[in-house]
């Protein structure tokens, strides 16, 4: 028989991963269980990289910055061991690790993130801060005049694609900037607007970003390779490009004993519990909630851990997750703050507007660890 929470100060509860869900659960739990939980934070690096800055890296506008995990751990009050979670034995209440190591657990919550994959074949496919040197390199080729034209391409299961609309404003505004003449600029998505996770209000702005930035827009194309210096495109035709950016595509890391889809993303209910299995949780882009985002990661993580404050004993009336997306675009000038609730039952909700919609106007938005790092 498989042991259940018990509710008082011994409740042990692994966070399996070191990104933004793990981080805002971790704090999450210490501020709503207190000394209820015992939290051990598992993950296999030693650090926590803050990313959405990296698109900024190559114009030398911002830079992604990271943080030892060891130090976090110590200031938030919870432990921290190095390892990646491969193997969950949900019976006996074990995780087991990358290292081989056994690591028990009351409540486990996997906030493990993703792996991202080159998704176009030929293409840049940027990734985040090891992807800067590539990209700057990419823009000393248009200041020399050996690259003439870029296409921007969005493959099929790019969740967020944001990024991606930052990097093309941001070239557009860096040719701009240096008088470089002559490059053309374009922007494919499979999608039927641009950025249309962010509704009418939203997608519109950005449309209108690009048109006044010299970019070409391909609407409801998907991106296949690159071929003879041509972008070929489904359901047909091309774009020429001399050079292709491109985001990853993601899929879930896997783990034995846990359900998980043929991408690997787990299957959690509105309260981040892993259904079928007693005692696990899981938030974040790990999960099969289709945007990849780290605001939405940072609420799933917040509706996970209330349930587990709850099962440890807290006096908490968990809340399940409801989504709202908030997107912080950078445009190269006057950034664009991009707000919109997903969830089924709300009103159309699409807001854009130059000055924030929120405080602190952080990239990543978690209740928890956005004034945390604000701090540090």
């Amino acid at each position: 028989m498989s042991k259940r929470p018990r509710n008082d100060a011994s409740t042990r509860v692994v966070i399996a991963g070191g990104g933004v869900a793990a981080l805002e659960a971790a704090l999450a739990l210490r501020a709503l269980a207190g000394g209820r939980a015992a939290v051990e934070l598992v993950a296999p690096e030693p650090h926590f990289w803050y990313r959405p800055l990296a698109v900024a890296e190559p114009f030398g506008v911002g830079e992604a910055t990271r943080l030892e995990l060891s130090r976090i751990a110590s200031e938030v009050g919870v432990t921290f061991n190095l390892g990646g979670v491969v193997a969950v034995d949900a019976e006996r209440r074990v995780a087991r690790t990358s290292a081989g190591d056994d690591v028990p657990y009351d409540v486990l919550l996997l906030a493990c993130g993703a792996v991202p994959e080159p998704a176009i074949s030929g293409a840049l496919t940027f990734r985040g801060p090891a992807d800067a040197a590539p990209f700057r390199m990419l823009l000393e080729e248009l200041a020399a005049g050996d690259v003439r034209s870029v296409v921007f391409a969005q493959p099929r299961g790019a969740s967020w694609s944001l990024p991606l609309y930052e990097l093309a404003l941001m070239t557009a505004g860096e040719l701009a900037g240096r008088s470089i003449d002559g490059v053309e600029l374009s922007f494919v998505t499979p999608d039927h607007r641009p950025l249309e996770l962010f509704g009418p209000a939203g997608s519109e702005a950005v449309a209108g970003l690009l048109e006044a930035s010299g970019i070409s827009v391909y609407t409801k194309s998907l991106p296949l390779d690159v071929v003879d210096g041509e972008l070929r495109l489904a359901p047909d035709g091309s774009v020429p490009a001399d050079r292709v950016v491109a985001l990853p595509r993601l899929r879930g890391p896997r783990i034995d004993g846990v359900p998980q889809t043929i991408e690997g993303f787990v299957p959690v209910d509105a309260h981040g519990r892993v259904q079928g299995v007693s005692g696990v949780f899981a938030a974040g882009d790990v999960t099969t909630f289709p945007i990849k985002q780290g605001g939405i990661a940072a609420q799933q993580a917040d509706a996970a851990a209330e349930a587990i404050a709850a099962l440890a004993g807290a006096d908490v009336t968990p809340r399940p997750f409801r989504p709202v997306l908030r997107g912080l675009l950078l445009t190269g000038t006057e950034p664009r703050y991009l707000r919109r609730e997903l969830a089924l039952d709300s009103a159309e909700t699409s807001r854009v507007e130059s000055q924030p919609l929120w405080w602190p106007p952080a990239k990543i938005v978690g209740r928890y660890l956005t004034p945390f790092l604000a701090a540090v």
